[in-house]
């Protein structure tokens, strides 16, 4: 059995009179692909920032590894093992792949260097570039100005900043979102080579994607886990059918 990487115990977020994490617990496991899902406002991305550290919890505690890591910046948990992809992409775009993915070894190594165009000249810095953008699949887009890139390619290269880092961890905010089916296909096929190296916390809407991908999945309901299995526990949990599948068919079906 594998053992627990992540434990969230009763998080609370509160925004004011909201109440967006509502004494959240969750555990995964390392070398799954746990997915979130929930309706909209369930409190997803939240849950997400407070684990990446971009947002201070209220209260409750965040163990990786066994470790607390609930007060640590966000900088410390990346040096601990833990790198977050965006929502909306967070890319330099007049810059080159290669250039995205050279300055984000840079951010894990610590490599200086004394301007921006000298980047891609340091060998160690080129040479983590060059096997993270093999990983991902932009070997043929190296040089190409990211701006002009697709989205499904920007979201693939957003990834490959994100395991530049060398995260044990890796918290995704819907990968999939705004990629055509082709896209969504190919960003499918890479988390599963990923699932090798990493452990993924995965929140996406594509319901397909999600059953056929996670591992386990946790149902996130008015920023409370309702509940968390394997995909056919979750489509036969009446709680679950009741609070949130079931309000997804009657959208799929337009009642």
């Amino acid at each position: 059995m594998s053992h627990v990487i992540l434990e969230v115990d009763n998080l609370v977020k509160r925004f004011g009179g909201l109440v967006a994490t509502d004494h959240c617990t969750l555990e995964v496991k390392a070398g799954e692909i746990h997915a979130l899902i929930g309706p909209n406002g369930a409190g997803k991305t939240t849950l997400l920032a407070q684990l990446s550290g971009e947002l201070a919890s209220d209260s409750g505690r965040i163990l990786f590894e066994g470790k607390d890591i609930t007060a640590l910046p966000i900088h410390q948990r990346v040096a601990a093992g833990i790198a977050r992809s965006y929502q909306i992409t967070t890319l330099f775009p007049k810059l080159t792949v290669l250039e995205n993915l050279a300055l984000s070894v840079q951010a894990r190594t610590g490599h200086s260097f004394d301007f921006l165009g000298t980047v891609t000249d340091e060998t160690d810095l080129l040479d983590g570039a060059l096997e993270t953008a093999e990983r991902i699949g932009l070997t043929d887009v190296l040089n190409t100005i990211v701006a002009t890139l697709s989205h499904g390619r920007q979201r693939q290269l957003e990834l490959g900043m994100a395991i530049a880092c060398k995260p044990r961890l890796l918290l995704l905010d819907e990968p999939m979102a705004g990629t055509d089916p082709e896209e969504s296909q190919r960003m499918g096929d890479l988390l599963n080579t990923l699932r090798e190296d990493h452990t993924i916390v995965l929140v996406e809407h594509d319901m397909d994607a999600v059953f056929r991908l996670a591992d386990r999945i946790s149902v996130l309901v008015s920023g409370r886990v309702i509940s968390s299995g394997t995909a056919d526990q979750i489509r036969n949990d009446p709680l679950v059918i009741g609070a949130y599948l079931g309000e997804e068919e009657s959208d799929k079906s337009g009642a």
